[in-house]
């Protein structure tokens, strides 16, 4: 839909501040009619200046931590304990996952935990206004503009709307997805099911080349897959630790 449009929509000017979001968002809305769809870039026109995504995106001290005192800010000990009992609720489903993946639980577990306390807090920023937002900050705008592109198509598909809401940077689902990653590993259910979410956060592990049966750890074959998830070491070491001590019980 979008193909050789990057250069194009770099035109749209970013910025710093709330002041010159309508402008942009004009501007990319021009330069994309023809490549979007109508019934999407509307969807965009309706889309305000998130302030809370901002805020966010300005605030991630978390990651600077050491590992101990991240993994205790995370509330690691937790997400193991309840990991482990939903492990062993939900075994139908994991090794459902697990013989088409190649993933065991623990580190799906781990990222479901962390990413929103399993279930417990996807977010309540509109969506579209928090990828738009971002692709107009001037921090990652090229990046953003991607998820916006794909936050668009998915729009089309029926997959996100107008009113959808999820984390401040547009990630949403129980795994927290962005855009593109719904776009490129979503295994085809809505995200906010369990099933569906932790389905397509093995299919992002596994096209990260997580192979069946190798160990997880740092210095493992498949602990590169979990740093396909995070960039952030701190996030990807505590990710290891935690699913292994799930997988461990």
């Amino acid at each position: 839909m979008f193909g050789g449009a990057l250069t194009q929509a770099q035109a749209a000017q970013c910025g710093n501040s709330a002041g010159g979001f309508e402008n942009w968002k004009r501007e990319f809305i021009a330069e994309n009619r023809g490549k979007a769809s109508a019934a999407s870039l509307d969807a965009l026109a309706g889309t305000t200046y998130s302030t809370a995504t901002i805020s966010a995106d300005r605030g991630q001290h978390s990651f600077k931590l050491s590992l101990d005192q991240f993994m205790a800010k995370r509330g690691a000990a937790t997400i193991v304990k309840r990991g482990r009992a939903l492990k062993r609720t939900n075994a139908a489903l994991f090794d459902s996952i697990e013989q088409r993946y190649g993933v065991p639980p623990g580190p799906l577990l781990a990222i479901w935990g962390m990413e929103t306390g399993f279930g417990a807090v996807k977010g309540n920023v509109n969506t579209l206004s928090a990828v738009a937002t971002l692709a107009y900050d001037c921090r990652r705008s090229e990046y953003f503009t991607d998820q916006l592109r794909a936050a668009l198509t998915l729009v089309d598909r029926g997959i996100l709307s107008a009113s959808t809401r999820g984390a401040a940077h547009g990630e949403v689902g129980h795994t927290q997805f962005l855009p593109k990653n719904v776009l490129n590993y979503g295994t085809g259910g809505d995200l906010n099911n369990v099933g569906a979410a932790l389905s397509s956060t093995a299919n992002f592990l596994k096209a990260h080349g997580w192979q069946r049966g190798a160990g997880y750890q740092p210095g493992e074959p498949n602990f590169a897959a979990l740093q396909g998830w995070n960039a952030a070491q701190v996030y990807q070491k505590a990710i290891a630790i935690i699913g292994r001590q799930i997988d461990q019980d």
